[in-house]
This record gives C-alpha cells, sequence and structure tokens, in this order.
C-alpha cells in the first residue's frame, strides 16, 4: 500500500496537501486542493517504471485517482516540476485518461535540446507537442479559487520550477529536503551548485510559515521513515547545508563535492528519453513496439 499523509488547509487561500510517497525512488506525488471548489492539481506523479524489464505499471497512479473521486476531488491540472531523472512522468498517462491539460517550465525546451545531443537523436523531442502549457517565471493561474504563481527555481536542472499554490504551500522539488538532509544533488547536464543556491535563497524569502513540500526523501540514520513537509522558518534556522546563514561559497563546494560521489539514478537514461515527451513512450517502430536509445560510455 502506499504511504500517503494529508497536510489539511490552515485558513482561507490555502490548500489541502496530500503526498503519496513512491518507495522505489524515494519520490513524493502530491494531490494539491482547494477546500472551497474541490478542484485540485496533481504534481509530480510518478509512473513506476521496471529498469530490467523497461515495464511500466500504472496501478499505483490509479489508486491517486481513485483517492481523489472517494474524497470528491476533481483534478484539473497535471503539473511536473522538471523533467525528472529518477522516475517516470506519470503526466501523458493522466492527461490520456482525465482530457486535462499537463504542464511544466518553459525552459524544458532547453533541456530537451542538451538531450538530443546526449542520445543523438537530433529530431527527437518536442516539449510544446507533449505538453499544453510551458509556465514562464511569474506566471499565474488557479486550481478553483487558489492562486498560483509559478517560480524558475535552476540548479538541480537548468529548468526546474516551483509552484507556490495559495498563501502557503510552495512545491519546491529538487531544490530543498528535509531540513536533517539538506539540499539536492546539482550534478545533471545543465545543473549548477551557484543556480541551486540562487535559487534555494528566493524560496528562502516566501513567508516564514510556508510549508514546503519537497520532491524526494529517502531517511535519515536518525528518522528512518520518509517525511516531505516543513517550512521556510524551519529550513532557515536548521537546514544542514544553508541553515542558519551559511555562505553561498562553503555551500557550493560541499555540494559539488558531495555531487561527485553519487551515481546516476539507476532508471535516468531511460526516463529522460520518455520525460522529455511528458512520459510517452517513443513513436511505436513497424512491429508496433517503442523502443529507446541508450547512450553507451557517455557518463
Amino acid at each position: 500500500m502506499t504511504l500517503s499523509r494529508t497536510s489539511p488547509s490552515t485558513g482561507p487561500n490555502s490548500p489541502d496537501v496530500t503526498g503519496f510517497y513512491d518507495a522505489d525512488t524515494g519520490s513524493i506525488q502530491y494531490l494539491v486542493a482547494c477546500p472551497q471548489t474541490r478542484k485540485a492539481a496533481i504534481i509530480d506523479a510518478v509512473l513506476p517504471f521496471d529498469p530490467a524489464g523497461a515495464a511500466t505499471d500504472p496501478a499505483p497512479v490509479d489508486a491517486i485517482l481513485r483517492f481523489a473521486q472517494t474524497e470528491g476531488i476533481e483534478i484539473v491540472w497535471i503539473l511536473d516540476t522538471h523533467p525528472h531523472a529518477d522516475h517516470l512522468m506519470a503526466s501523458a498517462y493522466l492527461r490520456d485518461r482525465l482530457g486535462k491539460p499537463n504542464a511544466i517550465g518553459e525552459k524544458v525546451q532547453e533541456i530537451a535540446t542538451l538531450w538530443r545531443e546526449y542520445y543523438h537523436l537530433p529530431d527527437a523531442f518536442d516539449p510544446a507537442a507533449d505538453f499544453d502549457h510551458l509556465f514562464a517565471h511569474g506566471d499565474e493561474f488557479q486550481i478553483g479559487e487558489l492562486q498560483v504563481k509559478v517560480m524558475l527555481s535552476p540548479g538541480h536542472t537548468l529548468g526546474s520550477i516551483t509552484y507556490v499554490v495559495g498563501n502557503d504551500a510552495a512545491f519546491v522539488h529538487d531544490t530543498f529536503m528535509m531540513p536533517d538532509a539538506g539540499t539536492s544533488r546539482a550534478d545533471f547536464p545543465g545543473g549548477s551548485a551557484d543556480d541551486l543556491w540562487n535559487s534555494l535563497q528566493d524560496i528562502l524569502a516566501l513567508p516564514g510559515e510556508t510549508r514546503l513540500f519537497i520532491g524526494h526523501d529517502y531517511g535519515t540514520s536518525n528518522r528512518p521513515g520518509p517525511a516531505w513537509e516543513s517550512t521556510v522558518a524551519e529550513q532557515r534556522r536548521h537546514n544542514v547545508h544553508i541553515g542558519g546563514g551559511a555562505p553561498k561559497a562553503g555551500y557550493i563546494d560541499r555540494r559539488e563535492a558531495r555531487d561527485k560521489t553519487l551515481a546516476l539514478p539507476d532508471r535516468m537514461l531511460h526516463v529522460l528519453q520518455m520525460n522529455l515527451r511528458a512520459g510517452r513512450a517513443p513513436e511505436p517502430e513497424k512491429d508496433g513496439n517503442s523502443y529507446l536509445k541508450i547512450p553507451f560510455n557517455r557518463f
């Protein structure tokens, strides 16, 4: 059974947020609902992917849809914060299933340009065709009566975005982790520890009571179970990488040194080829099957 937990609305212009934990990848998927209208968005939904068999399983995604139906929630947006390297996006699956618009940041087009070279697929990837909306920094839209503002938050990728929903919730993806785990890696193509530092500071400029919902958690030696909610104030004080006013230069040195020790996610070269298509597999070939192209000895 998928671990889930709901953070209730704190009052007017505050969303109900339910997180669903994907144990295989340590990812958290969010259902963000307007309490007044019961309209909602799914953020960073995971379509489970087995790299050994290159097979997908929609059952856990369908379980989230059943939860929404049981709670009387209508999903009106399918949102992603960036093209994920560790899990397969469920964006295309949900778009087909629900007939609702999907969206991501506009700089996914620059990320696609990088990865066309890595995959040697010069004509691949058309994000404008696979996503209904490509958000720019400062764009705003509605989830029911909730106002959503988009912040560009590069560093983990060059095109990562944060969704600030209502007056007290921000979905900060692979920027912050829980305060006892620090921050996310910045060593993928197009990533930058310097950019990540600046994005972290922009998020810390939000009001202190803002609930921050992170993209990943793996537990720690002192906290074996997964967690995914903190506040701006807690991150300012206690984040082990930047809390208490740690200097930028020291953070960058520490982040880059740590990143050099990290292996690539085991799904990365598989799923990025699909995530740049909103999680859609390549077009079937003459035999009716889809195939992935994996770069050999490039990383």
